[in-house]
């Protein structure tokens, strides 16, 4: 189904044609929704973006775009208001004929983009040996979600791991196995998570303070490097180790990763280099080899270099980056490829980017972008942490989530007398939860810090998933208690919208699809987070103001098919943003 904002933009076009000629072929028709009802559903103003080029009064073109407007069966006539905006008022049939549509359609009308292209979601990237902590959450929440709005619209969606599980930290990793845990080179599972979390702490302080041992170390990278057979066995033990703990989180908040990490690309870092000396770009600075950027300078005004292969011949996360932009396009295929991280590596990725094109290792056709996150924040506004004053892992901001859910439904439960098996107690808790964590992240502007409050998040007001979740089960209670099955319900019967209530909520369900279509070009998630919310409010609104099981038919069923395309619009936005919903709360 083509959105009503599209098929306004089309018809504004038309007008613009039929009206002024060809030479306004290419002229953007300006239609935006409005925030104010008294101004009409959309709004154009065209008119006034073309007064100097025609040479004309703006309400005079309005007037010329209107006369030539073919949507007698879309809107009322449309009127001009002050120097020449167009407001466009949808007809409630025409409402009523959409809403039909979507009713019967799974997607609920939202079609699946052509052709299907591929795009490359690189998100999460925790290291090897380290423990997830809560920078690692927003990557994670950000990335799936972004995947998950792309999948629907019909891309297709590679989503890769690109784990820390390479470099001279696993030299020091290694020498110190060998040196405290000889066992674990030859047993199975002899260390967990949190032994290599203690045993990485413990080797960066010998790495740091004997220099015997750092020595030992660099050489154990060098033995790793070059395929010594006790070396790898350490190293994969290591790796497996990290991943085993790594899937915990990823089983708790849902989500699908492919892992290819920092070594699947080593075998390629000297072709990568010998491509950009081809290409002469690279030159050699203080015995490093570099490429100079355009834009990029010191606090000197000098022209800073990219580094790709460091003085001592060894590579860095640069030369790693470009072979696997090399990777992605040749080999995979990608369309598109979005690098989910925060916004400190910016500047890294706009220099890797840079040089990946000036050396035609990116073709022109392949769009990369950064997008890039702020902070996590306690609610002092500083970094979070523990109270022990340690990052926090974020396994435990997980678990405290949950329990700090169960808590609040306990108490709720208590208040109103409401008896409930604990394995119901549990599910709620767990889906609210988690739920809260990943919607508190996602509502946010991702390019903002955001302060970290379980009170906030948890909240049965306002914009949180508890709200959401809320207003997705009032609808499910209806069906309960009138014992209505929403999909028997007769796909024939006219859906009739009289009160301002049924009008407001309808025309907020059919703009959905608008707001997927700017999300998957912004990818920035809080849109369908306000969306769903404001959805949620106008519902609640609905919900008080209109009797549904007791209105006369043909109000009745009219109602409740309202009632259904709100439930299924919440669950599919929430399900794109990697959240469960609840049958009751």
């Amino acid at each position: 189904m083509t959105s009503i904002l599209e098929q306004l933009q089309d018809s504004v076009s038309q007008a613009l044609l039929s009206a002024f000629g060809d030479e306004l072929a290419d002229t953007d028709p300006l239609v935006t929704s409005t925030n104010n009802p008294q101004f009409g559903d959309y709004q154009s103003n065209v008119a006034l973006s073309l007064a100097k080029p025609l040479k004309q009064n703006p309400r005079a073109i309005a007037q010329a775009i209107i006369d030539h407007l073919q949507i007698e069966d879309m809107c009322e006539t449309p009127t001009i208001a002050g120097p020449g905006f167009i407001n466009f008022t949808l007809k409630s049939s025409y409402l009523e004929q959409l809403l039909s549509q979507i009713q019967s359609d799974k997607r609920l009308g939202i079609p699946q983009v052509q052709p299907k292209s591929k795009v490359i979601v690189d998100f999460s990237s925790p290291n090897i040996a380290k423990e997830m902590h809560v920078g690692h959450l927003r990557s994670t929440i950000i990335g799936d979600a972004i995947a998950r709005i792309l999948e629907f619209r019909g891309y297709q969606v590679l989503r890769l791991n690109h784990v820390g599980d390479w470099g001279t930290q696993f030299g020091m990793l290694i020498a110190y196995l060998r040196e405290a845990y000889p066992e674990a080179l030859t047993t199975a599972n002899a260390l967990n998570i949190g032994d290599l979390v203690s045993l990485y702490k413990q080797a960066k302080v010998r790495f740091d303070e004997d220099e015997e041992f750092k020595q030992t170390a660099r050489q154990e990278v060098v033995k790793l490097q070059a395929g010594a057979e006790d070396s790898l066995h350490a190293w994969q033990l290591l790796c497996d180790q990290s991943r085993q703990e790594f899937q915990v989180i990823y089983n708790l908040l849902n989500i699908k990763l492919e892992e290819r990490g920092e070594s699947f690309y080593n075998p390629f870092l000297e072709g990568t280099v010998s491509e950009l000396k081809q290409t002469g770009l690279l030159e050699e600075s203080e015995g490093a080899m570099c490429v100079f950027l355009d834009g990029f300078t010191n606090k000197d005004g000098n022209p800073l270099p990219l580094i790709v292969q460091k003085t001592d011949g060894g590579f860095n996360y640069a030369t790693t980056d470009l072979a696997a932009i090399k990777y992605r396009v040749k080999e995979d295929g990608a369309n598109k490829i979005i690098y989910v991280t925060d916004s400190g590596q910016a500047n890294h990725f706009a220099a890797v980017f840079q040089v990946a094109r000036k050396a035609k290792i990116l073709p022109d056709e392949v769009e990369v972008v950064h997008v890039p996150f702020g902070l996590v924040l306690g609610k002092d506004g500083k970094r979070i942490k523990t109270r022990s004053g340690e990052t926090f892992k974020l396994k435990d901001l997980l678990d405290e989530a949950v329990d700090y859910a169960r808590a609040e439904l306990e108490t709720r439960l208590e208040a109103e007398a409401r008896k409930e098996t604990p394995e119901f107690i549990n599910h709620v808790a767990q889906v609210t939860g988690l739920s809260a964590v990943k919607y508190a992240d996602l509502s946010q502007n991702r390019t903002s810090d955001y302060k970290f409050d379980f009170d906030k998040m948890l909240d049965l007001k306002g914009n949180t998933a508890p709200y959401l979740l809320y207003a997705y089960v009032r609808p499910q209670g209806v069906s309960r208690k009138g014992n209505i099955d929403f999909s028997a319900l007769d796909q024939n019967t006219k859906i009739v919208l009289t009160e301002d209530a049924e009008l407001v909520l309808a025309k907020h369900i059919l703009q959905f699809e608008e707001v997927l279509k700017e999300v998957e070009s912004s990818l920035l998630p809080n849109r369908i987070c306000l969306y769903l919310f404001e959805l949620s409010q106008k519902f609640n609104q609905f919900y008080e103001q209109c009797e549904i099981l007791n209105a006369a038919e043909p109000q009745r069923t009219s109602r409740l098919i309202l009632a259904d395309l709100t439930a299924r619009t919440i669950k599919l936005g929430l399900s794109l943003l990697g959240i469960n919903v609840l049958e009751r709360m």
